[in-house]
């Protein structure tokens, strides 16, 4: 059976802007998919007025496609939340080729680290970012936004990992840098049919 991601993620202090405290970790990708993960929006997400930093009228516009043309992968963008029980959003398995921006984390080209989440395969079949695992090192991903304004965002590494040893603050912990992830599911399954690994790919604008 297909299989689905459900990401790791952390649980932010709201107290400090530069410290992720680990709360707990969510893994494991089924057949009926639902890659969801546990956090608690930090007091630097973006919307959260601060010295120094956007205020809703000049921040930058939403994203609205991603597209990593080496390895044939265009996709629209929905906006992924939290669930009432501190999940994350995801996109539902019969929109299994539409990726999803989470909007808890950076806005693609802001300071920060902003993630894409993307089903590898769900019930229905090949997902929207089943070939990411093609994706090699200096790689150009592109993010348009709402505005029609294209971001290039330059592939620096790509990590396959354990997901019971998922790297929750190096991927959503707090950067200097103007940062991409794309995450999927990837790796062997195990005797539930749930694949074992994430598929991480670092990215930084060019």
């Amino acid at each position: 059976m297909p299989s689905a991601h459900r990401p790791a993620l952390s649980r932010a202090r709201l107290a400090t802007l530069t410290l992720l405290t680990l709360v707990s970790v969510l893994t494991g990708c089924s057949a009926d998919p639902d890659p969801t993960a546990r956090v608690v929006p930090s007091a630097s997400a973006p919307g959260t007025p601060r010295s120094g930093q956007p205020t809703a009228s000049d921040a930058p516009a939403a994203p609205a496609e991603v597209a990593v043309p080496s390895v044939g992968i265009t996709s629209s963008l929905m906006e992924l939340g939290l669930n009432t029980d501190g999940t994350v959003e995801v996109p539902p398995a019969e929109e299994g080729m539409t990726a999803g921006w989470y909007t808890g984390g950076a806005v693609p080209g802001e300071i920060g680290a902003a993630v894409i989440i993307g089903h590898n395969d769900t019930r229905f079949g090949e997902a929207v970012f089943h070939d990411l695992k093609k994706i090699k090192e200096g790689a150009d991903i592109t993010v348009t936004d709402k505005t029609g304004k294209a971001l290039h965002f330059t592939v620096t590494a790509t990590e396959s990992v354990a997901k019971n040893a998922f790297p929750t603050e190096k991927v959503y912990g707090p950067t200097q840098e103007r940062a991409l992830r794309l995450i999927t599911c990837d790796g062997d399954f195990d005797a539930q049919g749930h694949p074992v690994d994430n598929l991480i790919v670092y990215a930084t604008a060019s």
